[in-house]
């Protein structure tokens, strides 16, 4: 088996210098990459993970912690920060929230998971954690990212898309086409992403002189079934709507199957707005008019704050994301 001193002889440099092209990590020529590169694939030459992670007091992974693999939100996210890190030479370990604990309590364990296996920087997507348990982790010296919420005290750590004005762009989509007796399928209340989308629905809604207190409110999981079971509840209530805003579109895809299925017909009984425009949203009978949360910029972000922080690079970060509202045949116009 080929050694790295077998590579610098045939590349003609020295040990220090191959073991620096190698690892991607120190000053070396682009003359001297291409004959190491050249020579390693010579001689079929692989780093051994344990010695680099000794050599370099790195593992050479990112972990990242989301509360669920099912589901179409994570998947964008997960794959953006998959592929930034093989760009760079890097893995990702991902965990998720599956277990008998609370919610909370699941997380905790899938961080410290992440922190025993000595990744060099962790990604938290969590709504469930206290700041004071990410602040927590902070305090023991981890490499945080946090994606999707804000915590006090750690906004460079924070890729959050600015959901209120997201709640706002849903809200003025339904007033603009004239819908002003509504209904709303919230995601779970203690949920901060959630609080802040719901802030800018009904602070929009109340500024155009809409009465938000008589507006029937369920609130759900942001599941499926619990989408469906929300829509039940909404059609079982005594107050009619022409348009919806559900707070996610796992639960707005749901909603239109039960709609269907009562025998209402969106857009034409019930016009739909979701949530977060999720890869299936624009393949559904009908479209699913939705909001852009832009999940995949945000893990990306976050992801190229820690491979800076972890690894000496200097990749450009984005910090401003904005909602922008998808139009699509679930919302029409009342009268037409």
């Amino acid at each position: 088996m080929a050694t790295i001193r077998d590579v610098a002889q045939l590349a003609g440099v020295g040990v220090a210098t191959a073991s620096r092209v190698i690892s991607g990590n120190g000053s070396f020529s682009a003359a001297a990459a291409e004959r190491v590169h050249a020579a390693a694939a010579e001689l079929g030459f692989r780093p051994s993970n344990v010695a680099r992670a000794l050599s370099l007091q790195s593992t050479g992974t990112i972990g990242v912690y989301v509360p669920d693999f099912r589901g179409p939100f994570y998947g964008p996210m997960l794959d953006a920060i998959d592929g930034e890190l093989r760009r760079h030479g890097r893995h990702m370990v991902a965990v998720n929230g599956i277990g008998d604990e609370d919610a909370r309590h699941q997380a905790l364990s899938s961080a410290e998971f992440l922190i025993d296996r000595e990744c060099d920087g962790i990604i938290l997507a969590s709504n469930d954690l206290r700041d004071s348990d990410i602040i927590a982790f902070k305090q023991r010296g981890v490499r945080l990212a946090i994606v999707n919420r804000e915590v006090k005290g750690m906004k460079s750590h924070g890729f959050s898309v600015n959901h209120r004005q997201g709640g706002a762009l849903a809200a003025q989509a339904l007033l603009d086409h004239g819908h002003r007796r509504l209904a709303v399928i919230s995601g779970p209340q203690h949920a901060q992403d959630n609080r802040q989308r719901m802030d800018g629905f009904f602070a929009t809604l109340q500024a155009a002189g809409v009465n938000t207190d008589t507006l029937p409110v369920v609130h759900a999981d942001f599941t499926a079934p619990g989408g469906w079971a929300a829509t039940e509840q909404l059609l079982r209530g005594r107050t009619k709507f022409t348009g919806l805003f559900v707070a996610n579109d796992q639960m707005a895809m749901s909603a239109l199957s039960c709609l269907r299925l009562a025998g209402k017909s969106v857009p034409e009984d019930i016009s739909v707005v979701g949530y977060d425009n999720t890869e299936m949203s624009a393949f559904l009978a009908p479209r699913l008019t939705t909001v852009d949360t832009r999940i995949d910029e945000m893990g990306l972000a976050a992801c190229r704050l820690l491979i800076n922080l972890s690894y000496g690079k200097e990749l450009p970060i984005d910090r401003d994301f904005q909602p922008e509202l998808v139009l699509r045949d679930s919302l029409r116009k009342i009268g037409r």
